[in-house]
């Protein structure tokens, strides 16, 4: 408690100190007409909209070299480094040339915070605005909308991410600037986060171990927080969503406010679902779920201090689908059910000096996790109580230095860590108790020439796990004490080549490891949730990794063309292996090691021909292939899939602004590379249409949208369901009816 006095009393001595920088200028375009377009320092979370005469003003800036970005739709995204010091105003217009690619976004999950086309490292990024305008459903089924990504479901409630070909602990989740932790060994623990506050989803494919540590072997699911309102504004939002095929709705209330110095948000989601019915017109008993989501946020900022606290509280109740069964509109869960809490809270400071900064993050995660079963006797009441029940307690920090530039390099140092505390409280043990403690130590550097970029970084971890015994030594199910330390050394490089205007290449070569999870270590039980006696290793060693990674992008004014390819050797991949053997009609399965590799890519083509700026046809293919040494196939890889789009967008009016329709595609191909404990799984094609259009009557922003989902009524089963064994398919035609007003 003395320690946290003393933080506290640094924050607002540092704090107390003041001076003012402020940026001004104007915005026009190729023909001098002034623009409203968006000033934003992403760095600093600060930004304005230039008025109506194209002038914009953002005071009380600190010391230090930031990044200005200049963005309008419709025209070609600018970004302007600035030096501020000694108080001084800086004078920065601007002219924007028009262009038909979309709005250019700053990266946040990498260090530097740069716009995509200046990043090193190839990221996708989509807002959570566009996910809902494609129709999506949850947070977890709308990134499988991004090429590479893809989703293992358990019905439409629960959804794991899977980026090329890796999922669980091999992807890490980071919701409001921390590491999420909840249980994500399990394929059916989902992401217990809601989109209603989130702003964007980025994704890194690939190791990012050097950024974020264990568990990032695969990539990293990066979920931007929703932003603050700009500075001197009011912003009230109601958005409510009806869902034909399960009789649903979620809706969310959203309200921020900001003045110079202090904003706050808050946002509080409700949804609720019933059975989905499937492409024959059948339910899926007990696919029914309920959610409530509340996320709230504040923030104070001067020019020595950015000071953010964010608390999201996510409540998930999941029914476990076995069946299907007649028509049925009830949302009472049955037995077997999950009731899962997630809270997330978050204290993110950054320290401003002269040309350099100091980042500092501290989050605190409770998963409180609770699993009922049907009753073991017929006709008898449900467990009343969990069976199982994790309550998972996780303490992560971030520490990050920018050091000042040095000449052409921007450097960063950083220290990370982690304390986790897994407890038991219900029946059964599926993992036994235990403590995890993780450090990392960082440094990072990138260089920048006029027609070159470079990257490259070192970082070394380690990280200590010890459980204790459960059961007795004479028990079959006993699992004994562990205490195991894991550390590897991990190294990152990358070049972005500006070969011309048009074309610009990308060349990452990373390693990664992740250290084996308790389940894998400890297993000695019934898993539920797969039917299958698990018996884990606790001589497991690291899994430890090298990809290279290639992007190509093409883009003139009438033609996008993008083509990544990896190659991902993955030495010591854990897996899951059957034995032959059975324990009370149980089949059991061992966890070994083995080498593995993977192989693939993502190639995508954007035609938008001028002067028909209004069309875009958009095309992408996604593929990727898992094996071992042995060249046996691995498991849960997605199936190849080819989406068409076709999209118009409508010229605004004065009071209709955004208007658009679309007509989807989505062709999966069959999926007959499978593991040894798998089966093939047949192709299929989805289509999709939707469209939309928003309108302002003064300070009142009013929108609306229909999306029809699988329109054909299509009766299909993905690969990476865990429903396909029991041979359920997935979800039929669903219609989403949006709206949202704003003030």
């Amino acid at each position: 408690m003395k320690s946290l006095y003393i933080w506290l009393g640094a924050v607002f001595v540092i704090a107390s100190a003041n001076s003012q920088n402020s940026l001004s200028g104007t915005v026009n375009s190729l023909e001098n007409e002034p623009l409203s377009a968006t000033i934003y320092l992403p760095h600093l979370e600060k930004g304005t909209i230039a008025g109506l005469d194209g002038t914009y003003t953002i005071s009380n800036i600190p010391n230090g070299t930031y990044k200005v970005i200049y963005s309008l739709l419709g025209y070609a995204t600018v970004s302007r480094t600035v030096l501020f010091s000694e108080g001084k105003e800086e004078i920065v217009s601007i002219t924007l040339e028009e262009s038909a690619v979309e709005i250019e976004e700053v990266i946040i999950s990498t260090p530097f915070h740069k716009l995509q086309s200046d990043n090193v490292m190839k990221v996708e990024r989509i807002s959570m605005d566009q996910l809902k305008k494609q129709g999506s459903t949850t947070l977890s089924e709308g990134i499988t909308n991004i090429p590479g990504v893809a989703s293992i479901s358990t019905g439409t409630s629960i959804g794991k991410p899977v980026i090329r070909g890796l999922s669980a602990n091999r992807v890490l989740t980071y919701a409001q600037g921390v590491r999420l932790e909840n249980q994500q060994f399990g394929d059916e623990h989902g992401l217990g986060i809601n989109g209603a506050g989130v702003e964007s989803v980025e994704v890194i494919k690939g190791p990012a171990t050097l950024l974020y540590g264990s568990d990032a072997l695969g990539g990293v699911l990066y979920l931007n927080p929703e932003r603050f309102a700009t500075a001197d504004s009011l912003h009230v939002d109601l958005e409510t969503t009806y869902f034909t095929n399960t009789l649903g709705s979620a809706s969310n209330m959203g309200f921020k406010t900001s003045s110079e110095k202090f904003r706050f948000l808050l946002r509080a989601m409700y949804g609720t679902h019933s059975d989905y019915r499937t492409g024959n017109d059948l339910d899926v008993i007990n696919s029914r779920f309920n959610e409530t989501d509340i996320t709230s946020g504040v923030q104070f900022q001067n020019t020595k201090l950015k000071s953010t606290l964010r608390y999201n509280y996510n409540r998930s109740n999941l029914g476990l689908p076995e069946s299907l069964g007649e028509t049925s509109s009830s949302r009472e869960l049955l037995a077997p059910y999950q009731e899962v809490d997630n809270h997330i809270l978050s204290w993110d400071n950054v320290f401003f000096f002269n040309n350099s900064s100091l980042h500092a993050k501290v989050g605190y995660l409770f998963n409180d996790r609770r699993e009922f079963e049907e009753a073991e006797e017929p006709n008898t009441p449900e467990m009343d109580e969990a069976a199982l029940r994790l309550k998972l307690n996780t303490l992560n920090y971030d520490l990050a230095y920018h050091l000042p530039l040095m000449g052409k390099f921007e450097t960063i140092v950083g220290l990370q860590g982690m304390y986790q505390t897994n407890e038991n409280f219900g029946e059964e043990i599926l993992i036994p108790d235990a403590t995890t403690k993780d450090i990392g130590i960082l440094a990072t550097t990138h260089y920048h020439l006029e027609k070159l970029d470079i990257q490259a970084g070192l970082r070394l971890d380690n990280r200590v796990l010890e459980s204790e015994a459960s059961g007795t030594v004479d028990d079959p199910e006993y699992i004994p004490a562990l205490d195991r330390s894991f550390s590897s050394l991990n190294a990152a490089i990358g070049v972005k080549w500006d070969v011309t205007k048009q074309l610009l290449g990308r060349l990452n070569l990373a390693s990664g490891f992740r250290a084996p999870n308790l389940a894998e270590l400890t297993s000695n039980g019934v898993h539920e949730g797969t039917n299958r006696y698990e018996v884990g290793n606790p001589n497991l060693t690291n899994e430890q990794n090298f990809q290279t990674d290639l992007s190509l992008e093409f883009r003139n004014d009438h033609f996008e063309l993008i083509a990544n390819g990896f190659y991902n050797t993955i030495n010591d991949y854990i897996f899951i292996t059957p034995t032959g053997t059975f324990i009370d009609e149980n089949p059991v399965f061992d966890y070994v090691q083995n080498d593995a590799y993977l192989y693939g890519g993502e190639f995508g083509l954007h035609i938008h021909p001028h002067p028909l700026d209004w069309l875009h046809v958009e095309s992408s293919f996604e593929t990727v292939t898992g094996k071992l040494s042995s060249e046996a196939f691995l498991p849960l890889i997605p199936a190849n899939a080819l989406t068409n789009t076709l999209r118009v967008e409508f010229n605004p009016g004065t009071i209709r602004k955004d208007t658009y329709t679309f007509i989807r595609l989505k062709n999966v191909f069959d999926q007959s590379n499978v593991s040894t404990f798998e089966t093939s799984t047949p192709g299929y094609s989805l289509l999709s249409i939707g469209g939309g259009s928003s309108f302002q009557f003064k300070e009142v922003l009013l929108e609306g949208s229909l999306t029809v989902n699988n329109l054909t009524n299509e009766t299909y089963i993905s690969h990476l369901s865990r429903l396909k064994n029991d041979g359920i398919p997935d979800i039929g035609r669903n219609i989403l009816i949006r709206l949202k007003l704003s003030i």
